[in-house]
């Protein structure tokens, strides 16, 4: 195991803990090697083997991303000057005797360490991973000068200093695409680098956004251009020099899963995903099965997340398959079982279950509604569960997987946490207008005060990310929130949590219904949300509220500014208000690039809309916001100036970030936002 950067080995039998390495550098890409008597391990750029028995450390890699010291340079006044002078000459030649000197000792006696690889400085490496048997190499490189693109500041004004102290942060989206990738495999025993060559995965050559770039006059990639790539993911074989691999097109259509022999430095593709809108960046495990060359990866190809397995005869073959996802897969050491978290019971309900590779059979094992990991012991029938409930944060519990049982649970609340009467909230799922056949999941917190007959105010909370879940019986990761709902409906509040589409947990199409229109569909789901409210829990049409942070920002905006007959006020903290400020990362997933499909940005930016407020609005944000810029509500700010709008105003956090640090922020948010819906919507107006 890797502990504060150092590396330990537990001994299972003993239970007795070993540090066997203090790192230099930063540890990392620890496993087993092939014999099973040593472990390898990177510490910088250096790959060492740690014999178990003895504790010894013998380096395998020295890698250099930089010329070697007595070779040639770019520099051509280097041969007018070793022509010139016989002494530069001469060192020059002593300095590559030293270093063939070394090499060859090191062949000859593997104790001595390897001299250093000098790989040159035209590129630098991104990761790198060591064949089981020590001998190969993969390393991920890009070139030296990727990653130049001009990065956006943001200024401190509250300093120690005193003075305006200014940070530079990320780029835009579309100002500095991830750099393109290649995949060296290099021979330590030989000392020989190829290149693994990629030109040949399947569609690499077809570009999906040709007509969105002729229309903006753009070249589209083709077979004399083909789409650049990152690799994002290697895992060698136990016992074999063979590594599976999955790469990515940087424009996030395609995704390959490949083998590469490392004796023929060949490859074969065994899977491609394709998604015409985006890859998921969940989902993507993937590895060899135990005792065995078959490998088995998670794939959306069926709408949902399944396992699948690549035969050694070449056949595909999904292991489950159902409305529900399939995640964290882990296998006996004799490849036979697999357990996984799946939320195949209900959507909001997540459990650990066991699938026979032989039998096909998949068996709920769990019954606690709301685990969020587990893990195997070796040798033995238990699993360590990490579980949560609604107002219960994470707990570990034991469970035999043989009879079932549930041993040594915790307990982490305090006696005065445990006095508190919390509302649990509802499981509701509400009917969709919009042609969608699955119910849109949501918390539904009823009002507790009293107010018989009378029509009463709700308020809908909008989760942040875009892509996670908040409708599931696990503890939630917006647990201030949660508290704060529990406030609202002791003061006649209606209160609704909704996992929008977009939203995690519900499959492909649920996931990718917002891919070039963000903001369009999750506001259809939030009005039906309005609507079962009003026909069927007696809500005042007129008094409706909506809050939320980053993306619930961003959804606040959207509902106040396109919806302004449904919403009368709302709350936007930490709020994306314009996608072309966003990050690359996430935002050309969804909307390509600004560039590219500027129409995409347009619909989809709140700034477009701003003319359309006519409620009441809250913008909170801190100014150290390194995610969502502070710049965003300031520009939005710009605009509703600029419109001559009423009804606003922001509140800026000095020293916060976007996730904010301090209680004291926390209060004066919660008290702002409960201030505005109290004199807006509620019995205060």
């Amino acid at each position: 195991m890797i502990r504060d950067g150092s590396v330990f080995l537990r001994d299972l039998e003993s239970d007795s803990l070993r540090q066997l390495w203090r790192p230099s550098e930063s540890v990392s890409n620890l496993s087993f090697s092939a014999d099973g008597l040593a472990i390898h391990f990177r510490d910088g750029q250096r790959w060492l083997r740690m014999e178990l028995e003895s504790g010894l450390a013998i380096p395998v890699a020295d890698l250099r991303m930089s010329d070697a010291p007595h070779s040639a340079s770019d520099n051509t006044l280097e041969p007018h000057q070793l022509r010139l002078f016989e002494t530069l000459e001469r060192e020059r030649r002593r300095r590559q005797q030293r270093f063939e000197e070394a090499v060859e000792d090191a062949r000859v006696d593997s104790s001595r360490g390897p001299a250093p690889w000098y790989l040159g400085d035209s590129h630098q490496i991104v990761t790198s991973s060591l064949s089981s048997d020590g001998r190969w190499l993969l390393a991920v490189v890009e070139k030296s000068d990727a990653g130049e693109g001009k990065t956006d500041r943001m200024p401190q004004f509250v300093t120690r200093s005193g003075y305006v102290e200014v940070e530079d942060v990320r780029t835009l989206v579309g100002r500095d695409a991830p750099a393109p990738q290649s995949l060296w495999l290099l021979d330590l025993e030989t000392r020989s680098r190829q290149e693994i060559d990629l030109s040949t995965l399947q569609g690499r050559d077809q570009d999906p956004l040709t007509e969105l770039k002729k229309k903006q006059q753009i070249e589209p990639y083709d077979s004399d251009n083909p789409r650049p790539v990152r690799i994002t993911g290697i895992e060698w074989h136990p016992k074999l020099a063979r590594s599976a691999i999955q790469v990515r097109a940087i424009d996030n259509k395609d995704r390959w899963t490949l083998i590469v022999e490392a004796e023929s430095a060949s490859t074969e593709e065994i899977h491609r995903l394709n998604d015409p809108a985006w890859i998921n960046w969940a989902f993507n495990e993937f590895g060899w099965v135990p005792n065995s060359e078959i490998i088995w990866l998670l794939s959306e190809q069926s709408g949902y997340s399944h396992l699948y397995t690549r035969e050694v005869d070449g056949e595909i073959l999904q292991r489950t398959s159902g409305n529900f996802e399939v995640f964290d897969v882990r296998f006996s050491a004799n490849g036979w079982e697999a357990w996984m978290i799946t939320n195949r019971t209900h959507p909001i309900e997540y459990d650990v279950y066991w699938l026979g590779m032989n039998s096909g059979e998949l068996a709920r094992l769990s019954e606690l509604g709301g685990v969020e990991e587990f893990r195997i012991l070796p040798g033995s029938n238990d699993l360590l569960i990490r579980h949560s409930s609604s107002y219960t944060p994470s707990q570990a519990i034991v469970m035999d997987i043989k009879t079932g049982t549930l041993q040594a649970p915790t307990d982490t609340r305090t006696e005065h946490y445990k006095s508190i009467d919390w509302q649990q909230p509802m499981f509701v799922g509400i009917p969709s207008t919009h042609g969608v056949l699955a119910p849109i999941w949501s918390k539904f917190y009823p009002a507790r005060g009293d107010q018989p007959g009378s029509p009463r105010p709700a308020v809908l909370f909008v989760h942040g990310a875009g892509y996670t879940q908040n409708t599931h019986q696990k503890f939630p990761y917006y647990f201030r929130e949660q508290m704060f709902h529990n406030l609202l409906t002791e003061r006649g509040y209606h209160v609704l949590d909704m996992d929008y589409r977009a939203s995690r947990g519900y499959g492909r199409a649920w996931r990718t219904a917002i891919y070039r229109q963000m903001g369009t569909p999750e506001l259809e789901d939030l009005i039906d949300g309005v609507d079962w409210l009003v026909n069927n829990h007696n809500v005042d049409p007129e008094r409706i509220g909506v809050y939320g942070g980053s993306y619930g920002g961003f959804m606040t905006f959207m509902a106040l500014f396109n919806a302004p007959e449904t919403f009368a006020a709302g709350a936007a903290l930490r709020p994306v208000t314009d996608w072309v400020h966003y990050n690359h990362g996430y935002t050309s997933n969804i909307l390509n690039t600004p560039e590219v499909d500027p129409e995409a940005y347009r619909r989809s930016s709140p700034i477009e809309f701003a003319e359309n407020l006519e409620g009441h609005l809250l913008i909170s944000h801190g100014m150290l916001d390194d995610n969502v810029f502070y710049k965003d509500s300031v520009r939005l700010a710009q605009r509703l100036i600029e419109l001559k709008k009423r009804n606003w105003e922001l509140a800026s956090y000095p020293l916060e970030p976007h996730g904010y640090e301090q209680p004291e922020s926390w209060l004066d948010q919660y008290r702002r936002i409960l201030k505005l819906f109290e004199t807006t919507i509620g019995a205060s107006r």
